[in-house]
């Protein structure tokens, strides 16, 4: 657990699920459901949750197979972005692979997060790549005619070596 005096870094437990989806709904444009947050609590996930003030404000989910990791979603509430958060999060991450011997940490942003992509990258993530039309979108236009397409995911790595 890590701690600082706004908020504190936990691991997460299947009960914090339904809170999670929450999250996930107010922050994501196409969340995943709860019954799929759900199944991210087996033996080869790791969920954690940032807490401000006792109110869980975001959570991360990290899928690892042998000495690789994926970052599955990193997420923070609307009302607790932009305090630095998503950062400390995400820090949080990387140094709990480094103790679980990861090699390379993958992830895929949509192509449009400019943000998300940025943080990553000022924590040492390079773009390895574009999958074209990876993720589903939705554009309401005149605010009645809902537009459904395709946005392109950047995949995104850390290579651990290259932290040290």
């Amino acid at each position: 657990m890590i701690i600082n005096k706004c908020w504190s870094i936990e691991p997460l437990q299947v009960s914090a699920s339904s809170e999670m989806a929450i999250i996930a709904q107010l922050a994501h444009s196409h969340p995943m459901s709860e019954s799929t947050i759900m199944s991210c609590f087996g033996h080869l996930y790791r969920v954690s949750g940032i807490y401000c003030d006792g109110v869980l404000a975001g959570f991360a989910i990290v899928h690892q197979i042998f000495e690789e990791a994926t970052l599955m979603d990193i997420c923070i509430a609307p009302e607790h972005q932009g305090q630095g958060l998503g950062k400390a999060l995400l820090l949080s991450l990387i140094e709990d692979v480094k103790v679980h011997e990861v090699d390379k940490v993958f992830l895929e942003v949509r192509a449009s997060s400019k943000g998300a992509q940025q943080l990553y990258r000022r924590c040492g993530f390079k773009q390895t790549g574009i999958r074209k039309g990876y993720y589903k979108t939705s554009i309401i236009e005149n605010n009645s005619q809902q537009i459904s397409g395709v946005e392109d995911a950047v995949l995104m790595e850390l290579d651990m070596d290259a932290l040290t």
